[in-house]
Formats: C-alpha cells, sequence, structure tokens
C-alpha cells in the first residue's frame, strides 16, 4: 500500500533503561490478547480507546529505549499484531479513518517484520473496510491480491473468497459471488490445518452464511437471506466473536420487511437482553437503532406486541455502551 507511515526508533532521546529485551514481545502479545478478549466480551466495554491509549504506550516505549536488536523482529511482529487489533476495534466503533491509519501501521511492521499471518489478517481488514464503506471494487481487489499469491491455507483462503464474494455481489456478478462462497464453504470442510494463522478461528461456516445473507438482504432477495442469516445467528458452529449479534439484527430487518410478524417478534425478544447487557460493536448499534428507532413506520398490520418489544428494544440499545 501507498503512504505507509515510518515506524522507526533510533534517533530519538533514549530514556533510562537501556534497550528493550526480549520479555517485551511477549507483553505486547498480552495486551493484545486481552483487547481481543475485551472486545469479544458480552457486554464488555468499547475496546477502541483502549487499544489506542495501549498502542501509544508501546510506541511511546518502543522510541525512548528501542529493542535489542537481536529481539527487534520479534518486537515489530508483536506490535503489528497490536496495530491490527487496534484497526479492527477502531473500524467496529465506526471509526474508519483512524482504523485505516492503523491498519497501514500494522502491514507496514507485519512486512518489515515478515510477519504474514498478521499481515493477511490486516489485508482482510482493509479488503472489509472497502466493502462496508461502499467500495467494492476495492474489496475485490484487495482480495483477489492475496487470492493470486497462492500458498494460503484452506481456512485462510475460505477468508479471502469470503471477501472476492462480496466484492463480486458488490459489483452485480451475483452468480459468481455464489460459486466464491460455495468453494468458501467447501475449504472450511477440510477441516483445520497445523499451519492455519492464530487469527483464523472465527471463520466458520456460520461466518459465510452471515455474509451470503448480506449480500442477498442487499440484493432484494429477503427470503434467500433469511434462510442464511437464520443460522448465523444461531451462532452454533465455534466461539461467537463480538459482532457476531449482526447476524440477528440483519435477520430481524428482513423479517420485518417480509411482514413475518411472528418470528420478528421471536428475534427481537431475543435481542433485548443483548441490547440491555451493552453492544460494544457500534456498527451492530447503528443498524439496530434504525430498526427499533420510534416512528420507524411498521404497517398497520404489524401485531401490537411486535411493536411493543421494538421499542422496549430501541429503549435498550440507546442505553448501550
Amino acid at each position: 500500500m501507498r503512504g505507509e507511515p515510518e515506524f522507526t526508533w533510533g534517533n530519538e532521546q533514549r530514556g533510562p533503561g537501556g534497550p528493550i529485551g526480549e520479555g517485551f514481545a511477549h507483553a505486547v502479545r498480552g495486551l493484545s490478547l486481552r483487547l481481543v478478549a475485551l472486545d469479544n466480551e458480552p457486554g464488555g466495554p468499547p475496546a477502541a480507546d483502549a487499544a489506542v491509549r495501549a498502542f501509544a504506550a508501546v510506541r511511546r516505549s518502543l522510541r525512548e529505549r528501542g529493542p535489542e536488536r537481536r529481539y527487534e523482529r520479534d518486537v515489530l511482529a508483536a506490535t503489528a499484531e497490536l496495530a491490527e487489533v487496534a484497526g479492527w476495534v477502531l473500524f467496529d466503533a465506526e471509526r474508519p479513518g483512524e482504523a485505516a491509519g492503523f491498519n497501514r501501521v500494522a502491514l507496514c511492521l507485519a512486512r518489515r517484520s515478515g510477519d504474514r499471518a498478521t499481515e493477511l489478517l490486516t489485508l482482510q481488514n482493509v479488503a472489509l473496510a472497502s466493502g462496508w464503506s461502499g467500495r467494492p471494487r476495492g474489496e475485490l481487489a484487495v482480495a483477489r491480491s492475496v487470492l493470486d499469491r497462492g500458498r494460503l491455507s484452506p481456512r485462510v483462503e475460505a477468508v479471502f473468497r469470503v471477501r472476492e464474494a462480496r466484492g463480486l455481489a458488490g459489483t452485480g456478478r451475483s452468480a459468481e459471488a455464489a460459486r466464491s462462497f460455495a468453494r468458501a464453504r467447501s475449504l472450511l470442510a477440510e477441516g483445520e490445518r497445523h499451519g492455519d494463522p492464530f487469527w483464523a478461528w472465527w471463520m466458520t461456516t456460520d461466518e459465510v452464511d452471515g455474509h451470503q445473507g448480506f449480500v442477498l438482504q442487499e440484493a432484494g432477495e429477503r427470503k434467500a437471506a433469511v434462510h442464511h442469516l437464520r443460522r448465523a445467528a444461531l451462532q452454533e458452529e465455534g466461539a461467537g466473536a463480538g459482532y457476531r449479534h449482526i447476524f440477528a439484527v440483519r435477520l430481524l430487518d428482513c423479517l420485518l420487511g417480509l411482514h413475518a410478524w411472528r418470528e420478528a417478534e421471536e428475534v427481537a425478544e431475543g435481542l433485548v437482553p443483548v441490547a440491555a447487557a451493552g453492544i460494544a460493536s457500534a456498527r451492530t448499534r447503528g443498524l439496530l437503532d434504525g430498526l427499533a428507532r420510534p416512528g420507524r413506520g411498521l404497517p398497520g398490520s404489524a401485531p401490537g406486541g411486535l411493536r411493543e418489544v421494538l421499542e422496549h428494544l430501541g429503549a435498550s440499545a440507546g442505553q448501550s455502551v
């Protein structure tokens, strides 16, 4: 990517204590793990500001002291991981400009340290951000740039097949998108591999269903979208990531559009305790607010019970962090 920021140490005024040793990288990775846990904690506080502060503290330490030469590569890689985490949580907090900056830092550091795993995860985040902001050609370009290089494990290829599918769908190539989603599922059926990167745990068939449901919903194919979003919302496969309630919110939107009142009410009722506990994902909160906002304009055929639960859901969502 162009415009990658400089991340240097060596010319700054040195503080006391001498260069950073081998324990520093381990401590930075511990910070990243805690931030990921915070981001995935139901009802937990927002992780974005904590991630920004953590990265600033690490960068300050590196500028003041710098790593010993023999530990430099490991420190670079650990710092790249932290920048990637910060980029992700800022994106999910709907702070795209800051997220893009951290993604550039993460890519710079990952490439300098030879950390291919973090580079790949950051590229997936860059592709996701492109698609979310209405730039499907950018999403497709990033996905294809990774796929064309090859040498990916089945699970990692599945990640980028999903991004490819989203980019294809966004550019009107729905049949090709369906094939890419199918390819992602077949790759996941091959199971885990010893060489899978540490971050690949969240790519499951539930995740594929969620994204395919998004694509179908955006294309106006609500009935087909419900089939996928219902399965994604159940989160039956693997550990659920903190943003996964977005699938249930999308499902609710589709059901309301189809006037499937009974099931819509059930889904909305299921979201009430989630919203009351606090939804850290600003993307999810934004979608939910649009559904539950008073005066949304439900037709007269909508039952009173559904109106009441939507009103309750809106009040709960408004109190989320």
